[in-house]
């Protein structure tokens, strides 16, 4: 069964100050984005797709897809920003995104964000469960809070519940701070390092394309186009709601990294070249 890996890349990054999908992390100028489609690929992956801006498509190409495109099948998607009322720049979120795959796959794909480093273990995860997956049978992989979170800064996150195994509800979260707590209505909770957490790694089949569309229709009909998203872990959510599709939850022990602030980016450089020295990634 053929598995392609789909890469949100078409997002700035305003809290990081730039391009950070391109963003250097070894001295050869490698990114986060080859080692995470490096990881997928020896997991059995069969090519990439990249969702990019068409403003960033010259510069994204250059800096990084035409490397990529030369050891794996590569093609990209312009996100679809024809809708978008004047006035506003950024686009409608990653399920709109994800939509503007629907005529290049036909079989399962798994879903990353650009800018997020998951480890090697979870697209090993991703693969084995896509292989076998019939229509509607999707997962994800959830991250422990405390291998997710900021020393630079506070976070979102999805909160997932989880029972027996399966994805029961994701509960967007803002502001968490570094050591777990956040507040809501002018209350003091607190999550513990073991926390679940959704860090947008999904497993997905074909199927759920119609379904996303047709709550983009309503969203689009529905939200406030000014300043509403249409996010995967909502459209999830309300596929479980309607009994359309299961989401087996797989944990992965390893530590996230990820580049929400600028002063997160000298960690995730140190970490991710002590693999490259250790040999997890020859070629890199």
């Amino acid at each position: 069964m053929k598995t392609t890996l789909v890469v949100m890349a078409a997002g700035m990054g305003s809290r990081f100050g730039g391009l950070k999908q391109a963003t250097p992390i070894t001295p050869d100028g490698r990114c986060l984005l080859d080692f995470s489609v490096y990881d997928a690929k020896q997991a059995g992956f069969d090519d990439v797709i990249f969702i990019i801006r068409e403003e960033i498509e010259a510069d994204f190409k250059r800096l990084v897809g035409d490397r990529i495109a030369s050891w794996i099948p590569t093609q990209y998607v312009l996100q679809d920003m024809s809708l978008l009322p004047e006035g506003r720049k950024k686009p409608f979120g990653t399920a709109q995104a994800i939509l503007c795959c629907k005529n290049l796959i036909h079989n399962p794909f798994a879903v990353i964000n650009a800018d997020d480093y998951y480890g090697k273990e979870a697209y090993v995860i991703l693969h084995q469960h896509l292989v076998n997956a019939k229509a509607g049978e999707y997962c994800m992989v959830s991250y422990e809070f405390a291998k997710t979170s900021s020393k630079n800064g506070s976070v979102n996150r999805g909160v997932c519940s989880i029972k027996d195994g399966y994805l029961q509800q994701v509960i967007e979260t803002i502001d968490i701070q570094y050591d777990g707590t956040y507040e809501v209505n002018g209350t003091v909770h607190q999550l513990s390092p073991d926390t679940p957490v959704s860090m947008n790694i999904w497993g997905l089949t074909p199927d759920v394309f119609s379904f996303i569309e047709k709550k983009y229709d309503e969203f689009l009909k529905n939200a406030n186009l000014m300043k509403d998203e249409f996010y995967i872990p909502k459209v999830m959510e309300q596929a479980l709601e309607e009994k359309v599709a299961s989401i087996r939850v797989y944990t992965d022990t390893d530590q996230w990294y990820g580049m929400t602030y600028q002063a997160d980016l000298a960690e995730v450089r140190q970490a991710l070249n002590a693999y490259v020295a250790e040999g997890r990634y020859p070629g890199i």
